[in-house]
């Protein structure tokens, strides 16, 4: 059951990140102004509210998930280096510049 749950892509790309911060931007703004010009036409003030929850409602279903739409941009990542053995670190002594006289 939970390979399910595994199988479900939950990355988004930079660009995808952009694109939906652009879209969530939008979509409340846009509510916003539509709500206020509704609420302030028929004297509602609820209204209003209702309208910017609506719009906030919908950016997040379309925003939230990690669409297709936002994973279109993966990215490059570097080859794997091989394992080395791990070099012994400097003794600090050797570390400490030395004055010159």
């Amino acid at each position: 059951m939970f390979s399910k749950f595994n199988s479900i892509p939950t990355h988004m790309d930079y660009k995808g990140q952009k694109l939906a911060e652009q879209i969530f931007q939008g979509i409340v703004l846009v509510s916003a102004v539509i709500g206020f010009v509704y609420g302030l036409i028929i004297e509602q003030f609820g209204w209003t509210v209702y309208i910017v929850l609506a719009g906030f409602a919908i950016s997040c279903v379309l925003t939230l998930p990690p669409w297709p739409m936002y994973r279109r941009s993966p990215l490059a990542w570097q080859p794997a280096l091989p394992e080395s053995p791990v070099e012994a670190a400097p003794k600090p002594e050797s570390l400490k510049k030395k004055k010159h006289k």
